[in-house]
C-alpha cells in the first residue's frame, strides 16, 4: 500500500497523526469499518483519498456535530453544493437516490450516497453495521440514524471526480445494495404514515 510511507512522512510533521493497520481484510467497506473501530473519538469522519472531497468542508461539519447533529453529510445535492466530472449514469442514479429519499422517504440530507460524512461516536455505537459490498455503508447509517429519530445535518460541496488512478466503485456489484436501503427508507416512512393515518380515525 503506497500510502503507508506517505502516511508516515506526514506524522512526523502533524504530531495528532497515526496510521490505523485494516486487519479485517481487504475492500473499502473493511477499511471503513477499521477506521470507526479503531478510534474512541466523539467524531469519525469517513472521507475519500482521490482528492474528489472537499477539506475546507471538514470544520462546518464538524461545527454541525459539536451542535448537535449525529450525522453530518457533505452534499453535492443541496443549494451551493455541486458535482462536477464522473460517469453520467453513476451522477444521474446517485441524484435520483438522494432528492427522492429526501422530498419523499424524508431523509434529511439531500445527499444520503455520499461517503464523505461526519459521525458522533454515540450514534456509530448504537448501530449494527450490515452493509456487505462497500460504499452503501454511508447510506445504511444515514438510513438508520432517520429512522430512529437521530439529528441529521448537512453542508454544501463541491465533487470533482479523480483525475488520476481508478475508481473502486463497481456501479452493477453495488446496485443491489444500495437499492435494499432505499427502500429500507422508503418502507419506514410509508409504514409511518400509515400510523398516523390509524391514529387519526
Amino acid at each position: 500500500d503506497t500510502t503507508v510511507p506517505v502516511i508516515a512522512r506526514l506524522a512526523t510533521e502533524i504530531p495528532e497523526l497515526r496510521g490505523l493497520r485494516n486487519d479485517l481484510g481487504r475492500g473499502v467497506l473493511n477499511a471503513m469499518k477499521a477506521g470507526i473501530a479503531g478510534t474512541s473519538a466523539p467524531y469519525v469522519l469517513i472521507s475519500m483519498a482521490d482528492g474528489s472531497d472537499e477539506p475546507h468542508v471538514v470544520d462546518p461539519m464538524v461545527a454541525l456535530a459539536r451542535d448537535g447533529a449525529d450525522v453530518v453529510s457533505a452534499s453535492r445535492y443541496m443549494r451551493g453544493g455541486r458535482q462536477v466530472g464522473g460517469p453520467p449514469l453513476k451522477r444521474l442514479m446517485s441524484r435520483t437516490a438522494g432528492l427522492t429519499l429526501h422530498w419523499f422517504a424524508g431523509v434529511p440530507t439531500h445527499d444520503p450516497t455520499n461517503n464523505f460524512k461526519l459521525y458522533s461516536r454515540r450514534f456509530l455505537d448504537s448501530v449494527t453495521i450490515e452493509s456487505t459490498a462497500g460504499f452503501e455503508l454511508a447510506l445504511e447509517l444515514t438510513v438508520k440514524a432517520t429512522i430512529a429519530g437521530w439529528r441529521v445535518a448537512e453542508v454544501p460541496t463541491t465533487w470533482r471526480d479523480r483525475t488520476a488512478g481508478a475508481s473502486n466503485f463497481k456501479l452493477r456489484k453495488w446496485l443491489p445494495h444500495y437499492l435494499h436501503w432505499y427502500w429500507v427508507a422508503m418502507r419506514a416512512r410509508l409504514s409511518a404514515i400509515g400510523r398516523r393515518r390509524f391514529r387519526w380515525r
